[in-house]
């Protein structure tokens, strides 16, 4: 699903994450044990993509973000975002902020 550039995500609160040698490591603390028997990791360019999730930057400027970091075209940068938030979002990680 392509997203809206605009847009803007933000954690959901009930996940915390840490960077750990490099990955970042996502674990969700809800209350159902069935949530907490997964932990999820991101390499070092799905780390800097959830950084930027902040609820500030909207998907364009993190898109630039990348370009800048890793000299791949605003096509791929996009693509793999698109692909990390469809991913996070199917495992309830973000929320969009209106």
């Amino acid at each position: 699903m392509t997203q809206n550039l605009e847009a803007v995500f933000q954690h959901d609160p009930n996940i915390v994450s840490r960077n750990i040698a490099g990955e970042m490591i996502l674990v969700p603390i809800r209350s159902n044990v069935s949530d907490m028997a997964f932990v999820y990791t991101l390499n070092e360019t799905g780390a800097m993509i959830w950084e930027n999730l902040n609820g500030k930057n909207s998907l364009n400027e993190i898109i630039q973000l990348m370009v800048e970091a890793y000299q791949v075209s605003p096509e791929e940068a996009q693509q793999d975002i698109s692909d990390l938030i469809n991913n996070l979002q199917d495992i309830d990680a973000l929320e969009a902020v209106s």
